[in-house]
């Protein structure tokens, strides 16, 4: 860990790549998946995008949040000369059950699937599982995105045949927790096999640095398939992660660390439509607001270096074998 790569994730020079590179109506005909895209990071990609006329399928627990989410976003651009198509998907990352049915309902409507954004995150309190048992940030964060994105992947290589060379991709969330709270070597297979979160902190970082570790294998599993797999830490946010903390804790994180949420939707937005990222940076780590940089753990690095990151897959595939 390097305290100046935490500084400059904590305190990023000012956004690059914003709302503005997305030229409105430049997605029609493409089609997207968010997912927590009711609140949060999630909302502000959603309300990013919706100027740029593709179709988008906002995931989440609640219907009616979603619901409620997208009519907020129509009230906002009432003269936008061509809308994204909003849609629903029900997807609840804390039952597996819940995962094929989701992907079901978009296929019933889709073909392809141009961008698949893996926003929605779980920050859970000790002694959390999700419904199969699982430690909940490493069930919801890890092993329920990648069955939603495996079970995606048919839709997504009908894209790449029809699109520019490295366009379709795939968006994991990190998080500058990697570098500051993660276990040695980014996971510990014996603690996340206890099943329950032990301490959320720890916990949750390790959730991230697995979603580094899928990014990466992720590359080199889909690159030969044409699919950009990367991870994005989309900053410090004022977000719902937050709720708890007391009235002071939050008046002095808001003061020192803590960004408005669209912040975090501008390294989102750099991670899917930079020409930065061609398939030679498949399985990049992008910093806030949109920077390519490496992960500033040694340990964590090494790690992926000595096949942890396939290890990491390879477990989450036999928690999710029987939800295929």
């Amino acid at each position: 860990m390097t305290i100046s790569g935490i500084w400059r994730q904590w305190y990023p020079p000012a956004p690059q790549f914003t709302e503005k590179n997305v030229a409105p109506g430049s997605a029609v005909g493409k089609v997207f998946i968010v997912t927590g895209g009711n609140s949060g990071v999630g909302f502000e990609l959603v309300k990013s995008l919706y100027p740029s006329g593709a179709t988008i399928y906002v995931a989440g627990r609640s219907v009616e949040k979603i619901e409620q989410a997208i009519l907020k976003i129509r009230s906002l651009y009432p003269d936008v000369a061509s809308p994204a198509q909003l849609r629903t998907l029900r997807l609840d990352l804390n039952d597996l059950a819940s995962v094929k049915p989701a992907v079901a309902e978009f296929g019933a409507l889709e073909h392809e699937l141009h961008i698949l954004w893996n926003n929605a995150g779980a920050w859970s309190a000790p002694g959390t599982s999700t419904q199969q048992g699982l430690e909940a940030h490493i069930g919801a964060n890890c092993v329920a995105p990648l069955l939603f994105t495996q079970l995606l992947l048919p839709y997504m290589k009908v894209a790449v045949g029809k699109s520019e060379e490295a366009s379709v991709r795939v968006i994991w969330s990190g998080s500058v927790q990697i570098e500051m709270s993660a276990p040695k070597d980014g996971i510990d297979f014996k603690r996340i096999e206890g099943g329950k979160t032990i301490k959320t902190q720890i916990d949750y970082a390790a959730s991230k640095a697995g979603n580094l570790f899928l990014a990466h294998e992720g590359a080199k599993q889909w690159g030969r398939d044409g699919v950009i797999s990367v991870c994005g830490n989309p900053g410090n946010l004022m977000t719902g992660i937050y709720a708890t903390q007391n009235w002071f804790t939050m008046l002095i994180l808001k003061h020192l660390v803590l960004y408005e949420p669209r912040f975090g939707a501008y390294t989102m937005l750099y991670s899917a439509f930079s020409p930065d990222i061609t398939m030679a940076q498949n399985g990049a780590y992008i910093w806030p607001w949109g920077k390519i940089r490496p992960n500033s753990r040694a340990d964590i690095n090494n790690a992926i270096g000595k096949g942890k990151a396939m290890e990491f897959w390879q477990w989450c595939e036999e928690k999710f074998k029987a939800y295929l």
